[in-house]
């Protein structure tokens, strides 16, 4: 039997130091995958001309399954966001954004464990009818929201949660101002509610959800919303379990799955060994998740809480003195 071939994408950086971390604890479990490593984000531009050369798009659809440390794309005009541009082209329309509470965090909250899905293709981020007046004074962007896309967000929430036996989905919306775009997907998230009367079904105005996330998170479970508001409320749900470092994040399409730690390439600390690789840590443990590998995913996330609750050789923002190999060692030593 031939193993499973993973494409892996290092990134930029602090990605490839956070990424070998993840690699080695994939390995120490006995995954064993094949890794095909692929460039993109500046080291690619750099090295190829491309911030998304195309045998990384090759090694993508030919596997299917990505892990993806985080991309940087060069601020100006002329260069589209890597990450809308990959969820465009492999469909990954469904961006799943879970946090979990972890002792021995610096957060201000014990008991938060919410997933957010996102819709990842439309909205606000479709990038259609982007325009600035020729006199520089006034802009607009359009925002599409269609019927098809909103109900399979809402469809793949609903089946997420009764498959890990989740009790609400909470659909998120600004339909009484935006009443065009957020009104057909409210709509079409009460049609879909109504398909699943085994689990409960709320709705709440996405500002009304950042108060009540700050102030009362364990009413939440799994949100579902649009693009824009989705990523807006799945950091904040970070901020709620110690930020970006321990929130992991998938895109996930018909053909194709991306994995990813959702902050950024970090370019001013890279080099020291001080990244906390938690969040590409978690990444990889959706992706065997994603792949049926259970049991594999439980024994890293165990070993991962185990060393966070301890404060064995954690990172600075853990508030540790470890570096991201020392820190890396200690999960592996408890695998």
């Amino acid at each position: 039997m031939s193993r499973r071939r993973i494409t892996v994408i290092p990134g930029d950086g602090i990605g490839p130091s956070i990424i070998e971390s993840a690699v080695q604890i994939l390995d120490k479990v006995g995954c064993d995958f094949e890794y095909d490593y692929a460039q993109a984000g500046l080291i690619a531009l750099e090295q190829d001309g491309n911030l998304l050369p195309e045998k990384t798009l090759e090694l993508i659809e030919q596997n299917g399954i990505t892990l993806k440390g985080p991309l940087t794309t060069p601020v100006g005009t002329g260069f589209t966001s890597i990450n809308v541009s990959l969820r465009k082209k492999f469909g990954l329309y469904a961006n799943l954004r879970p946090v979990h509470s972890f002792v021995g965090t610096k957060s201000r909250y014990e008991n938060v464990d919410i997933i957010t899905v996102r819709e990842n293709t439309e909205g606000m981020y479709s990038g259609v009818g982007q325009i600035v007046s020729e006199d520089g004074n006034s802009a607009e962007a359009k925002s599409i929201v269609t019927r098809e896309g909103a109900r399979k967000i809402v469809t793949f929430a609903y089946e997420l949660a009764r498959r890990e036996n989740r009790k609400k989905v909470t659909a998120v919306h600004k339909a009484n101002i935006m009443k065009s775009t957020s009104g057909l997907f409210l709509e079409v998230a009460r049609e879909v509610a109504a398909l699943y009367p085994d689990i409960e079904s709320d709705e709440m105005i996405v500002d009304a959800t950042c108060m009540n996330l700050v102030m009362y998170p364990e009413r939440f479970d799994v949100i579902v919303t649009t693009n824009l508001f989705g990523d807006i409320v799945s950091d904040l749900c970070a901020g709620l379990v110690g930020g970006l470092g321990m929130a992991p994040g998938a895109n996930i399409g018909e053909q194709a799955a991306i994995f990813e730690a959702v902050h950024g390439s970090a370019p001013d600390i890279t080099g020291q060994d001080i990244a906390n690789p938690t969040s590409v840590i978690l990444a990889s443990i959706q992706m065997l998740e994603y792949l049926g590998m259970n049991d594999k995913a439980e024994k890293i996330k165990n070993a991962v809480t185990e060393v966070i609750a301890s404060g064995d050789r954690t990172t600075r923002d853990l508030g540790g003195t470890a570096g991201t190999k020392e820190f890396t060692q200690s999960i592996l030593e408890r695998l």
